[in-house]
């Protein structure tokens, strides 16, 4: 089993706190929260026995831990789950787990403030598999079969587009419900179908609205919908003022990258997205940093693809290309703006790396994914 990244600052986590694992579905969360220990016991809220045996508190307490799954489902289990902190502290200790984001559900009682650290469990990335396989076999499985660690290690084509299948019907046709009263999951499903046609484009709510016969205000509760069950994220224009980048045009990618299969340019770009945003959660998560992915665009056209932020400042301009490894001329309208961030065009077909005077850099997509790292001064 390839080790999972975020493994040894959970150990430490649990002897202090409550810690929360949340993340895709069939991400790996279960079976990295029962490898931490080989004396668990393990309760899953979906299975009738266990719900029993969580309203009655009746789990063994001599065990090392205690995994509660899906555990969010429960009425003010935030309540519940405080209470057993506060009256038993994390003896033995108390791992959560699941596929919605903590925010999903509204009315859940007492805040656990101040009781838990939550990590985010992301698909596999090239860093993260990079002692297990090889950079260009593992970047072949991750552009044809996903992240996500089953498809992964199968490794075909074949395998992916089954289980792509049965993952999607499960987020739509029980996650979804689950969170929400919607039921109108063909509409849900043409949203998913255009913002895979768009990836790498900035997303117009008012142009979605029209094409699927719905208002705006629908399509914005569906596509926050869609992030709180781990299918897409976004990613916002920067701005000073916070409130004015919310209200410009974002974009929108997949945590399973494979899902964008129309252009092989989109495609690289999701890859990358989706991998500075785990590396981005995971400092967040370990070491506290304030993190933020945002995109750059004027008003006449001038962009760069990514801006990494970390602690407030501006960390790494990123642009991704397919073969052009001649810098982006958009780098050096933004350079004045940025002066201390680090300038990098990552290219996929790239004859050699190469770095300029100004300190741009031209690297090696693979390579840079594989040894992604985002440093803390």
């Amino acid at each position: 089993m390839i080790q999972r990244a975020i493994s040894q600052y959970l150990l430490t986590d649990l002897q202090k706190k409550i810690v929360f694992i949340t993340g895709p579905r069939q991400v790996g969360k279960t079976t990295l929260a029962k490898s931490l220990s080989n004396n668990l016991d393990y309760f899953n809220y979906d299975n009738s026995t266990d719900r029993l045996a969580l309203r009655q508190a009746s789990w063994d307490r001599s065990k090392a831990m205690i995994i509660f799954d899906e555990l969010h489902k429960m009425k003010k289990w935030k309540s519940w789950l405080k209470g057993i902190y506060d009256t038993e502290g994390v003896r033995p200790q108390l791992l959560v787990t699941g596929s919605a984001k903590l925010n999903t559900y509204r009315k859940v009682g007492d805040s656990l403030a101040g009781r838990y650290f939550q990590y985010n469990l992301h698909p596999f990335d090239l860093k993260e598999v990079s002692g297990e396989y090889a950079a260009a076999d593992a970047f072949e499985r991750l552009w044809n079969c996903s992240g996500f660690p089953e498809p992964f290690t199968d490794g075909t084509s074949s395998f992916y587009n089954r289980w792509k299948r049965s993952h999607t019907d499960i987020i739509l046709r029980q996650d979804l419900i689950d969170i929400s009263a919607i039921r109108d999951i063909q509409a849900i499903e043409s949203l998913i179908d255009l913002l895979r046609a768009n990836v790498g484009s900035t997303v117009s709510y008012a142009n979605l609205a029209r094409t699927l016969e719905r208002d705006a205000k629908t399509i914005k509760r569906w596509l926050q919908l869609l992030e709180e069950l781990y299918l897409i994220f976004k990613v916002t224009p920067y701005a000073k003022n916070v409130a004015r980048s919310l209200l410009k045009e974002p974009k929108y990618y997949f945590y399973d990258c494979t899902q964008v299969d129309q252009d092989k340019g989109a495609k690289l770009e999701n890859i990358v997205a989706a991998a500075i945003l785990k590396e981005l959660d995971f400092i967040a998560d370990t070491a506290g940093a304030k993190t933020k992915l945002h995109f750059l665009r004027t008003k006449d056209g001038r962009e760069i693809d990514f801006l990494v932020m970390v602690n407030n400042l501006p960390h790494s301009l990123i642009e991704v290309k397919w073969s052009d490894d001649s810098p982006s001329k958009h780098f050096f309208h933004f350079a004045d703006y940025f002066p201390a961030a680090k300038k990098i065009q990552l290219v996929k077909e790239i004859k050699r790396e190469k770095t300029y005077p100004n300190r741009l850099e031209v690297r090696d997509v693979i390579n840079w994914l594989s040894n992604i790292n985002f440093e803390l001064s």
